[in-house]
């Protein structure tokens, strides 16, 4: 009998015991690390309308299906530079679209053919041809407490 109470106490010791590791291995995992990133948004031409800045965290909806993106932002233009910050957003890949609304309906304004007729950005200002910019040719890592970018605008067919 008095065996058996001790094969009972030796197995309750190494169940609790895996347990506890468990949840120190738990303990020590590393939570999900955040970040800010300041967007610079130059070249703007002229101080009207509102700023649509969109981050996508995927090439899903990217650049222009801005109800896709993870975090979007509207500011009211005040001058021909402006800065945008995202905060606490996970270590990550992501790109960054804006659009200069110079009339302020809420919506990026287009030619026949679906070109801009009103200023665009992505972040890492790749050449923008035909389709458009692509979510590989603009993203960037966010690894760190604070990351800076700056996206100029461009104004297609405008000078």
């Amino acid at each position: 009998m008095k065996q058996f109470v001790t094969l009972i106490i030796t197995l309750f010791f190494a169940a609790t015991g895996s347990l506890l590791a468990e949840e120190t291995q738990q303990a020590s995992v590393t939570p999900n690390q955040f970040g800010s990133i300041t967007v610079h948004i130059t070249n703007i031409i002229k101080p009207d309308g509102i700023l649509g800045v969109s981050l996508y965290n995927s090439k899903k909806g990217f650049p222009g299906k801005h109800e896709q993106a993870y975090a979007n932002q509207l500011k009211k233009i005040t001058s021909t530079e402006d800065n945008v910050v995202f905060e606490n957003i996970p270590y990550g890949t992501y790109a960054v679209s804006i659009m200069h609304d110079e009339n302020s309906n809420g919506k990026l304004d287009t030619n026949f053919f679906g070109i801009p007729k009103e200023g665009v950005g992505v972040s890492n200002n790749p050449k923008i041809g035909m389709g458009g910019p692509k979510f590989k040719d603009s993203e960037f890592t966010l690894d760190t407490k604070h990351l800076e970018l700056s996206i100029s605008m461009k104004y297609i067919g405008r000078k």
